[in-house]
């Protein structure tokens, strides 16, 4: 499977949620609450990926400096990001998430972001293809 059929199976996206590099800290937690996502691409315009900022990062700053609120973006984000083109296979990005022990991963086609795929995504689509052959090998056991 390819990763342009994982992003086409995500219903209800509407786009990847961006985030400037010199937004505050505040507003990253407000919008990671608001959209219930764990991380989110740090871009100026919403097409070049200049990083990537989780809720690890806040956590990991918060426990080094109580003062990382008042921080921007762009001084927590992970400037140098792992990222997958629309024809990466899925066991290739699984293998770089677990291999780097990363959660997300941007997608960029012609060098401009057209979506994230993120573990749960993986494991969803997992769970989907273990139910099916399960229910494909329950059907071919009870035919009549």
């Amino acid at each position: 499977m390819k990763i342009a059929d994982l992003l086409s199976d995500k219903h209800g996206v509407e786009g990847v949620v961006t985030i400037s590099p010199e937004a505050g800290v505040r507003e990253l937690v407000a919008l990671l609450a608001e959209h219930n996502i764990g991380a989110v691409v740090v871009s100026s315009d919403g097409s070049a990926i200049e990083g990537i900022v989780s809720e690890r990062d806040v956590v990991r700053r918060l426990a080094q400096d109580g003062t990382v609120v008042n921080n921007t973006v762009g001084a927590i984000m992970t400037p140098v990001v792992e990222c997958a083109e629309p024809d990466t296979d899925l066991d290739t990005v699984m293998q770089l998430m677990t291999q780097r022990r990363i959660r997300h991963v941007p997608v960029r086609q012609a060098g401009a972001l057209v979506g994230i795929i993120s573990i749960g995504d993986v494991v969803k689509h997992k769970i989907d293809q273990l139910t099916f052959e399960r229910d494909q090998l329950d059907h071919y056991l009870h035919q009549a």
